[in-house]
């Protein structure tokens, strides 16, 4: 019964990597060609590859866990590190987060000495 309710989990936590593959491969195919050599990243195409391969893997049961892990990482890395400069470089995705606007000084709002 045991061995039953983690088969179960393991099914859940593959779903997860699968939805979290088929997400960061989405978001780099929207991702303009030209925000990824501006934020000094590998090319679109690459990154359209090995996202890919990631969701690939995830379909597709191999029994191989090393390219499950190594299919996580390659998402992560696209998470954490080159989405975040596409976002910067794109100039959009503000999220909710103050932004400013042109007249915003270093340390706040410049109101015109008033």
């Amino acid at each position: 019964m045991l061995l039953q309710g983690f088969n179960s989990l393991m099914g859940f936590v593959y779903l997860g990597l699968l939805i979290f593959a088929i997400f960061c491969f989405v978001d780099a195919a929207m991702r303009r060609p030209d925000a990824y050599l501006a934020a000094d990243k590998k090319t679109k195409q690459f990154w359209l590859i090995i996202l890919g391969v990631v969701v690939a893997v995830n379909i597709i049961p191999m029994g191989f866990m090393l390219f499950v892990i190594a299919g996580v990482i390659a998402n992560i890395v696209y998470m954490v590190d080159v989405r975040p400069a596409l976002i910067q470089v794109s100039g959009g995705g503000g999220g909710g987060r103050y932004r400013g606007s042109s007249s915003d000084g270093p340390y706040g709002p410049y109101n015109g000495g008033r």
